[in-house]
């Protein structure tokens, strides 16, 4: 199997001087292994840690993070594209973990999430990413996918701000084969300790509903930056 990791970026300089030495140790000597960093424009020390750590560098246009991961999709050789937050730590034998998961005929899965805070509602809301529900499943817990179908769905909705995750997943479901792997991801609380737990949570129901029902790209904005003025 050959895999492309896809890591979108914009000023993720401390979480990358932590991220890059695991996955290079995940990776050791497997050639067809290759980690892909898509800049938007970071000005602290994203790019030169990446570059220093000898990661690939893109420098994308926007700092959008659709745009970004389809830059790095298009860029990838691999035949497994593999998306991946530069705050979330992927379980120690992902590689095994997506290669099984291919090897069974699935076109694309995630992991389970957790977080690196255990606050007991984060460890309830994380309970549920076991299971393949609608609603549940998000670009925290890195997303893989053939390359093959990733160009046939024409990749992630540039035109989405906001949930063009969860618009991906859906539609990766809606043609089959979607598979929750039975091990997590950690993923950085920051956000929910800087914000507050339930005031963000509900902050992401709310998007996700308001997205459900069709509200435009421009009114989830409106309500998404809310939570943070």
């Amino acid at each position: 199997m050959s895999l492309s990791i896809i890591i979108p970026t914009l000023n993720e300089a401390a979480s990358l001087t932590r991220l890059l030495p695991f996955l290079q140790e995940q990776i050791g000597g497997n050639q067809g292994v290759e980690i892909v960093l898509v800049d938007g424009g970071s000005v602290d020390a994203t790019v030169q840690i990446a570059r220093k750590m000898g990661v690939v560098v893109l420098e994308s246009k926007q700092a959008q993070r659709a745009h970004q991961m389809n830059v790095g999709g298009r860029w990838a050789t691999a035949e497994i594209l593999y998306f991946l937050h530069a705050d979330t730590f992927p379980p120690i034998d992902f590689l095994a973990e997506i290669e099984a998961a291919v090897q069974a005929k699935k076109l694309a899965g995630c992991f389970r999430l957790s977080f690196d805070w255990q606050h007991w509602f984060l460890r309830c809301h994380s309970w549920f990413t076991r299971f393949n529900w609608d609603g549940f499943h998000y670009g925290d817990q890195s997303l893989f996918v053939r390359r093959d179908i990733f160009e046939a769905m024409c990749g992630f909705d540039e035109s989405l701000e906001i949930m063009e995750d969860y618009d991906l997943v859906r539609r990766l479901k809606q043609q089959g084969a979607f598979v929750v792997l039975g091990k997590s991801v950690v993923t950085s609380a920051r956000r929910y300790r800087a914000v507050g737990v339930f005031r963000l949570q509900l902050l992401y129901y709310l998007i996700f509903v308001l997205f459900r029902i069709g509200v435009s790209q421009r009114n989830l904005g409106k309500v998404y930056r809310l939570c943070f003025h």
